[in-house]
């Protein structure tokens, strides 16, 4: 992905943290027919010796996991996005030479797929996911919850995906490039914006401080 000098991220934690916020990614695969592309939940696992692996699953019915093999995938985590005025740089007073852009973090994965049939993988995958997901509330739900019976036949239901990351490309476009007080004024016009603009505000903060 095109990435200007200043919006390129590379700190692993800071990636995996972010990935690991957004929650989902849209998987795409080439294939002889044309591009699959599916929104899915993923977890991001890392193992100790630096390997990155994404775990996900997708509908039996869906074509994506029959050809996961078949070719390198993407995975895109789409982070906060948002538009940025050029009334927010007091540039435009002085010379007027401003104008519109888009702001957004964005991450990509890209690697191999594998499918999963494996039973006890599967059902790992969706108790981890699912915990993930219910740590938030005050009295979670638990795949435990429901019959054993219903999980099994929805479990039929579905085959896993792993996601083995060769390699990750992070982008955090918050035009960074310009003068240091058109900076902090994207900053204040973000922060007064909506949740995902609110949230750009914070990344640039943390970036322009370290």
């Amino acid at each position: 992905m095109y990435r200007p000098p200043k919006s390129i991220e590379t700190d692993r934690a800071t990636l995996f943290a972010m990935m690991r916020k957004i929650g989902a990614a849209t998987l795409v695969t080439p294939t002889p027919e044309g591009i699959l592309a599916t929104q899915v939940p993923m977890l991001v696992r890392e193992a100790e010796d630096g390997t990155v692996v994404l775990a996900a699953h997708v509908a039996r019915g869906n074509p994506h996991w029959r050809v996961a093999a078949a070719s390198p995938s993407l995975a895109i985590f789409q982070g906060p996005q948002a538009y940025m005025s050029p009334r927010w740089y007091p540039t435009k007073e002085e010379t007027g030479k401003v104008v519109p852009t888009w702001l957004y973090v964005s991450i990509h994965a890209h690697g191999r797929l594998a499918a999963i049939t494996d039973g006890a993988w599967i059902n790992s995958q969706i108790d981890e996911l699912t915990n993930t997901h219910e740590a938030a509330e005050t009295a979670p739900w638990k795949v435990s919850d429901a019959p054993d019976s219903y999980i099994a036949s929805m479990s039929r239901g579905i085959v896993g995906l792993e996601f083995s990351v060769d390699r990750l490309e992070g982008t955090w476009k918050l035009n960074e490039e310009e003068s240091l007080a058109d900076v902090h004024g994207t900053q204040r016009g973000l922060a007064k914006g909506a949740p995902p603009a609110q949230e750009l505000a914070q990344e640039l903060t943390r970036r322009i401080s370290e």
